[in-house]
């Protein structure tokens, strides 16, 4: 017996492989979709055993094997250029700036619509939760 459960609202997870393949359909005899790679993150819409239908960045849904999920979370910027700074304020100095699609490993959400990020060069800083999609 296959047990369904709708995932909670925005519960996001990221892609954990080097290329994870997404399907039609829960199975992997479906229609192969298309590949996303690690660290993109991804909204779970609806978990059944061993699968999980994810909508992308983009809006499109599909299927994937919840073992090519992780926990970790990221985000992608979805603007054309971001401003992290140093602090979760519109007047703290610039840390670096991210171009749309760029990445970023998340860290923490503050509650005041900035979330704590890093690049994977190794910078950090705070980033516009607008500004950026998988939150």
């Amino acid at each position: 017996m296959l047990a369904s459960s709708p995932a909670s609202a925005a519960d996001f997870r990221t892609i954990a492989d080097s290329a994870a393949v997404l399907y039609d359909a829960p199975s992997v005899k479906a229609k192969k979709r298309f590949i996303l790679g690690r660290g993109y993150p991804v909204e779970l819409v609806v978990v059944v055993e061993g699968w999980t239908k994810i909508r992308d960045a983009g809006g499109e849904l599909a299927w994937v094997e919840v073992k090519s999920l992780s926990e970790k979370r990221s985000v992608m910027v979805k603007v054309n250029v971001a401003d992290v700074r140093t602090a979760a304020e519109d007047k703290a100095p610039l840390a670096f700036q991210a171009e749309q699609n760029v990445l970023l490993d998340l860290n923490e959400l503050t509650g005041t619509g900035w979330a704590r990020v890093t690049h994977r060069d190794g910078q950090s800083g705070y980033i516009k939760v607008s500004a950026v999609w998988g939150v």
